[in-house]
C-alpha cells in the first residue's frame, strides 16, 4: 500500500505514505480508512489521502554564524563549518544547523519561509554531511524545492565532490569502489561494508598528490550513504587521517620538525571537506554550480605536509619519500 501510495502521487515519499497511513490519514473513496501498510491496492482504486498542517519541532531558533554562498525564495546553499552539528538531538539539542537555519528563515521571511515536508515544521535538511566534515550543503525552503532536489539525488543527477587525505598510497590513481554498507553487525554506532541490511554504495577516486606518509584525493559521490567516503576509504585500507571512528590515531615520529608534528596533532577531525555541488534548480530549471574552498585548517595542515616532504633528505629513510 505505502509503496503504490508513493509512485503514484509523485511527491510523497514512501516514508511519509507510511506516517499517514499509521495515523489513519489515508482511505478508500468509499470512506473506509486504511490502517495497514500491507493492505492490498487493485488497479484503478481512488484513495483519499488528508496531508495533516505541519507540526512545529521542539527546537529554538539560535542566532548562529553562517556561511551562505546563495540563497533565493527556494532553496539555501552554505558552506558548513567544521564542528557543527546538523540535526538536534537528545544528547546536541542546541547549537546545530537546524537551530541556526530556524532563526535565519524566521529573520528573512522576505526571502521565503521553511519547508515542511515530512509533516514537521522546519529547514528542509535534504542531505547532510558529518558533524566534523566542512564543506557544501544545500537546503530547501519550499515543499516543492525539497522534493525537487530529493529525486535529484535520489537520481544521482547532483555532482558532489569531496576533498580528503588519506593514510597510506594507492595502487592506482584512480578508481571506483563499489561496496554495500549498512549498520556494523559488531557495533551499532559505526557503519561498516557489509552484505547485512545494506544498501547499494559508490564511491569514485582520484589521487590529487602524494604527501608521503599520506595522500590527498579526491572523491565523487554516486550515491549518499552514512560515512561513505569514510567507510570506504577504511575498507581499502586507507582510512582518512583524524578520522575517530574509522581510522587508529597518527601518531608523528619525534624526529620530525616540531612545528608540523604539532600541525598534525592538532588536526582533530576527519580530512574531509565537500568542495563541489551542483544541481539543477528545482524551480526554475537553472543549472547550478558551487565550490568552497578548503577551510583553513585543512590549509594549513596540506602546506605543513608539503613543507615536510620538501624538507626530506633523500636516502633517508626516517622522513616520507617525496611523491
Amino acid at each position: 500500500m505505502d509503496k503504490a501510495l508513493s509512485l503514484t502521487s509523485g511527491h510523497l515519499s514512501r516514508t511519509t505514505t507510511q506516517r499517514l497511513i499509521q495515523s489513519g490519514s489515508v482511505q478508500r473513496e468509499c470512506g473506509k480508512v486504511i490502517t495497514s501498510v500491507r493492505e492490498k491496492v487493485k488497479a484503478g482504486e481512488v484513495f483519499l489521502v488528508q496531508i495533516p498542517d505541519p507540526k512545529p519541532l521542539d527546537v529554538l531558533p539560535e542566532a548562529l554564524p553562517l556561511r551562505i554562498i546563495f540563497e533565493d525564495r527556494s532553496l539555501i546553499v552554505l558552506d558548513k563549518q567544521a564542528g557543527l552539528t546538523v540535526h538536534p538531538s537528545i544528547s546536541t539539542p542546541q547549537g546545530t544547523l537546524v537551530n541556526a537555519l530556524l532563526h535565519h528563515c524566521a529573520s528573512q521571511a522576505s526571502v521565503g519561509g521553511l519547508s515542511g515536508i515530512g509533516g514537521y515544521l522546519r529547514p528542509g535538511i535534504v542531505h547532510r554531511i558529518d558533524k566534523e566534515t566542512s564543506g557544501l550543503l544545500v537546503v530547501a525552503k519550499t515543499d516543492q524545492a525539497h522534493l525537487g532536489l530529493a529525486q535529484q539525488f535520489k537520481d544521482h543527477t547532483v555532482q558532489r565532490r569531496y576533498i580528503a587525505l588519506i593514510k597510506g598510497s594507492l595502487a592506482q590513481p584512480q578508481g571506483t569502489i563499489h561496496a554495500p554498507i549498512g549498520r556494523d553487525p559488531l557495533d551499532r554506532k559505526r557503519m561498516a561494508v557489509t552484505e547485512h541490511n545494506s544498501r547499494d554504495a559508490v564511491t569514485h577516486y582520484q589521487v590529487e598528490r602524494p604527501l608521503p606518509p599520506f595522500t590527498l584525493i579526491q572523491c565523487r559521490l554516486e550515491t549518499g550513504r552514512t560515512h561513505q567516503i569514510r567507510v570506504h576509504m577504511a575498507h581499502l585500507g586507507h582510512p582518512l587521517l583524524g578520522d575517530p571512528v574509522y581510522a587508529r590515531p597518527f601518531h608523528p615520529p619525534n624526529h620530525w620538525p616540531q612545528e608540523i608534528r604539532e600541525r598534525i596533532i592538532q588536526f582533530k577531525r576527519q580530512a574531509l571537506h565537500a568542495a563541489t555541488l551542483g544541481f539543477q534548480h528545482p524551480e526554475t530549471g537553472q543549472r547550478l554550480h558551487f565550490e568552497a574552498p578548503l577551510p583553513e585548517d585543512f590549509n594549513d595542515l596540506l602546506n605543513a605536509l608539503e613543507f615536510l616532504n620538501v624538507l626530506a633528505p633523500k636516502g633517508d629513510p626516517g622522513f616520507p619519500k617525496r611523491g
